[in-house]
């Protein structure tokens, strides 16, 4: 008899890319919400979103948002006391996680590895599973307990990024501010061709 034959193996699909993206209750709302803005313009990267309570707040006080709206610019929403979520997990692949804003609570508590919601876990995770995650840090000033944490988070492999405006791009509004900030987060993750704008040099005008 003629040997059988293999049957053919179907290609790889390449896995999504995937980012998460968490909005914890420090202010500066803004930021995570253009950060789902951004992804979605972009294209091609699937966002799974959590916020926490005072995340929620937040959003109401700041930016006079509703659940509906903000649900809208992510791709999957997780309840934060979900840690059976698909995201607590190391075996579903992302290109990592981002904190914006991230509290001195959330902070606290990635950085001890506490896993106490699915914000503190999926963090983890990230860590765990040698991803990046980036921690927008909101709060001044610091306490000496707020910069060990932000030490260990970086010790882990985590990046504190906190939302300082630059100015050398000449923003003409707080808009452009955000969207500086929020565009040199999302470079970080190498997701396409750079998006924020490269510093062009200064002359020095002496010479």
């Amino acid at each position: 008899m003629p040997a059988a034959r293999p049957s053919p193996v179907a290609p790889a699909v390449p896995a999504p890319r995937r980012l998460i993206v968490a909005i914890t209750g420090a202010t500066g709302s803004i930021y995570g919400v253009r950060l789902l803005e951004t992804l979605r313009r972009l294209g091609g990267v699937e966002t799974h979103l959590l916020i926490s309570s005072a995340g929620w707040l937040n959003i109401q006080h700041e930016l006079d948002l509703d659940k509906t709206t903000i649900h809208a610019l992510a791709d999957v929403v997780h309840n934060v006391r979900d840690v059976g979520a698909s995201i607590a997990s190391g075996s579903f692949a992302t290109d990592g996680m981002i904190v914006a804003p991230c509290s001195m609570k959330t902070l606290a508590s990635i950085a001890l590895g506490l896993s106490d919601n699915l914000i503190a876990r999926a963090a983890d995770v990230v860590l765990k599973e040698r991803r990046r995650l980036v921690l927008m840090v909101r709060e001044t000033p610091f306490n000496l307990a707020h910069l060990r944490n932000m030490t260990s988070v970086t010790e882990m492999g985590g990046v504190i990024f906190p939302p300082l405006p630059a100015f050398y791009h000449r923003p003409a509004s707080i808009d452009e501010m955000v969207d500086q900030t929020v565009e040199r987060v999302i470079d970080m993750f190498a997701l396409g061709n750079p998006i924020a704008a490269a510093w062009p040099g200064l002359k020095d005008t002496d010479n």
